[in-house]
């Protein structure tokens, strides 16, 4: 791991990552903001341990033809970022932060999974709520 590395952690037994940006002098800057802790939440820097919480620490890796600034502007980013706040779970979350201090663009792939897989469940469950009617019609239809 070096400094602008886009580091991540495991948080709440997987359930989601925590994301910053490793400052490359054993700290990292990140948005403190979790699901349970937002009203407080603000850009910070600490030590690489009190990130991490035990956890395991691991790199974000880009994709091929996704343009990553250059590990300056990634550090001058995050630090001109400190204790700003507007921390939003869907809108403005960790994930969007580093993701913004490594590219230029905010953007949270976690966000978008569980919006996807909320999408999913909601068009299941409305199928499946079109079904129960419709069956009940049948029913009702043949007892009258």
């Amino acid at each position: 791991m070096s400094a602008g590395d886009h580091i991540i952690v495991k948080r709440m037994g997987g359930a989601y990552q925590h994301h910053g940006i490793d400052m490359g002098d054993g700290t990292v800057i990140h948005f403190s903001g979790e699901p349970l802790h937002q009203v407080e939440a603000k850009v910070c820097r600490v030590p690489m341990e009190a990130f991490l919480q035990g956890g395991q620490k691991g790199i974000l890796r880009y994709s091929e033809g996704v343009d990553v600034l250059p590990v300056e502007e990634t550090l001058h980013l995050a630090e001109e970022h400190l204790d700003k706040t507007g921390y939003s779970l869907f809108r403005n979350n960790c994930e969007h932060f580093a993701t913004y201090c490594k590219t230029g663009k905010k953007s949270s792939l976690q966000v978008k999974r569980y919006v996807r897989v909320g999408v999913t469940i909601a068009a299941v469950g409305l199928v499946a709520a079109e079904t129960y009617i419709k069956n009940k019609r049948k029913k009702d239809l043949k007892r009258t």
